[in-house]
């Protein structure tokens, strides 16, 4: 008796699996990048871009000295305090808004102006008001942060089911039963994606604050090495200002994974 074999597609087939690398995409974009920066920063010299290898031996250096660690604590504690501000702000307006509608016919306009508006033009007003104080780099950190979340929040409350909300009245639940139970679990995944906006955000006030208002921290480092001519430095500096950028938005995202771990993974915002 002859067995008629089965034909394979040539991809392969459902059923079989490729060997990979086994290397993160993310993990492999960075490598390539780092190489790709070498070769450029070798070609093209270091007065133009310096190569990563020089930029990682000048952080270092920068690590030894203390510098960088004496920085980054103030740029740090400028950063959470603006933050929290903001977030509190963020929050707790964003849910008034998109809970009560007169409040936010009152209240839509000056946000949206807020906004749209360059948030860097009101350094100056806080430079008068604080300053070259600490209070001028938070004051701009909030500004920068608080009316994404705001808007994003409101949106949220907002466009929370209303099959949802029928369904939570149909258990005689209480409007503050129904904003913890049902609106507010609902409205995470958007409310968070929000708050990791408002984070990277938050960075850029505080950069900005340090370089243009109050000449600390981070800001004030990257400004030193760049009088100097410095372009290692500089470049290093960067270096931390990105991971910290990143190090906010991860942390955002664990939160956010935590908060919303009873939802579908096609469902939450990544």
């Amino acid at each position: 008796m002859t067995v008629a074999a089965k034909r394979v597609p040539a991809g392969g087939g459902p059923g079989i699996r490729r060997p990979t690398l086994g290397i993160p995409p993310a993990l492999g974009a960075l490598v390539a990048l780092a190489l790709v920066w070498e070769l450029l920063g070798r070609a093209v010299g270091p007065v133009f871009l310096p190569p990563l290898s020089a930029v990682l031996v000048r952080l270092v250096d920068l690590v030894v000295t203390g510098q960088i660690l004496g920085s980054l604590a103030t740029s740090l504690t400028n950063l959470v305090v603006g933050f929290a501000i903001a977030l509190g702000l963020g929050l707790g307006v964003g849910m008034l808004m998109g809970g009560y509608p007169r409040i936010e016919a009152a209240l839509d306009i000056y946000v949206n102006a807020f906004l749209t508006t360059p948030s860097l033009v009101f350094a100056p007003i806080f430079y008068t008001i604080f300053g070259l104080s600490r209070g001028s780099i938070i004051g701009l950190i909030v500004m920068y942060s608080t009316f994404i979340m705001i808007v994003n929040t409101m949106s949220a409350i907002r466009n929370v089911s209303p099959s949802l909300i029928e369904m939570g009245r149909s258990f005689c639940a209480s409007d503050r039963q129904l904003f913890r139970k049902v609106i507010l679990p609902a409205a995470t995944p958007l409310i968070m994606a929000g708050v990791r906006i408002g984070a990277g955000r938050a960075v850029k006030g505080m950069i900005n604050g340090e370089m243009f208002i109050a000449i600390v921290g981070l800001g004030k480092l990257m400004i030193d090495n760049g009088r100097k001519f410095d372009s290692d430095g500089v470049l290093a500096v960067l270096l931390v200002i990105i991971l910290v950028a990143f190090t906010a938005a991860k942390a955002v995202q664990i939160v956010d994974a935590r908060l919303t771990s009873w939802l579908p993974s096609t469902v939450r915002v990544e």
